[in-house]
């Protein structure tokens, strides 16, 4: 049996206090305690931010790649290993900024993985600039006369883009953040689970207690997640009445993954399959020779 300490490194998470990370951290602890996910099965990708230090504090595989370039180095490792669990953590600079290109794509191909996104509306690990999701008007480092382009709309982004599944989680709940991860990680394809997890040090319009006064969960109010038509118009109700905050689970399809539909993955995992030999490799190379 599995416990939250059989994922635990001996390497203490480096979050300001305070900070929402934290509740994330604990939160994708239970998901993987309570899934009983082995560790040697499991891999946690990170790219450059607050959020980078992840796959340190757990025991798990992992890899810290480069700003943005999280979700490629991910797809590599489950298409090399489908059997895999791969989980990615990262921020909304990192992933809504300079990754942004990556994310679309991974999402179009439904890779099976597991995409957490702790959006905090700043750029915290660089003391305090504007992020793309920063809102109109918020005064930060690099816009100290208000930001005054609009911010993006990542769960908007992510179903137009074709994610089968998408959700919104809150830091400040972990309980109930965990277990939107778990969803993401038994679902098959790419799940999105957007974090709004409150940066104390260098945001001080969303903090905690300006979520909790906005922020419901949309299964309390019966929403349908295989609604894709209900799931857009939930979307955007924050941008239409900033008065609500919807969390949860957004929508979820069963569609076909990437492995399933590629011609060399349908055989099982590459890392299963035999090497070409050389007579194999030359009759290829002789096929595709210049004259």
């Amino acid at each position: 049996m599995l416990t939250q300490q059989s994922y635990k490194s001996d390497v203490k998470p480096i979050f300001c206090p305070g900070c929402g990370d934290y509740g994330v951290d604990s939160a994708i602890l239970k998901a993987l305690t309570d899934l009983q996910l082995d560790p040697d099965s499991t891999v946690l990708v990170s790219g450059i931010g607050c959020s980078s230090s992840m796959p340190h504090d757990l025991k798990t595989y992992g890899i810290h790649g480069i700003h943005g370039r999280a979700l490629p180095i991910a797809e590599g490792v489950k298409l090399s290993n489908e059997e895999l669990t791969v989980l990615v953590a990262g921020g909304d600079g990192d992933g809504y900024g300079i990754g942004m290109g990556h994310f679309v794509h991974a999402i179009r191909r439904n890779i099976d993985i597991t995409y957490i996104v702790m959006n905090n509306e700043i750029y915290g690990l660089t003391t305090g600039q504007a992020s793309p999701t920063s809102m109109m008007g918020q005064k930060t480092k690099s816009t100290p006369f208000g930001v005054i382009e609009r911010p993006i709309n990542p769960i908007a982004i992510a179903l137009a883009a074709g994610a089968t599944y998408v959700a919104r989680g809150f830091s400040g709940d972990p309980m109930y953040l965990a277990k939107l991860i778990e969803g993401g990680i038994k679902h098959k394809g790419f799940a999105l689970i957007d974090v709004q997890s409150p940066c104390v040090s260098f945001n001080h319009l969303n903090t905690y207690d300006w979520f909790r006064t906005r922020i419901y969960k949309l299964e309390e109010q019966g929403h349908d997640p295989h609604d894709f038509s209900a799931a857009m118009q939930k979307a955007f109700e924050f941008d239409n009445d900033q008065s609500k905050f919807p969390i949860g689970l957004f929508y979820e399809a069963d569609k076909p993954i990437y492995a399933a539909l590629d011609v060399a993955l349908k055989k099982g995992p590459l890392i299963g399959q035999p090497m070409p030999t050389k007579e194999e490799i030359a009759e290829v190379m002789a096929e595709h020779a210049l004259d």
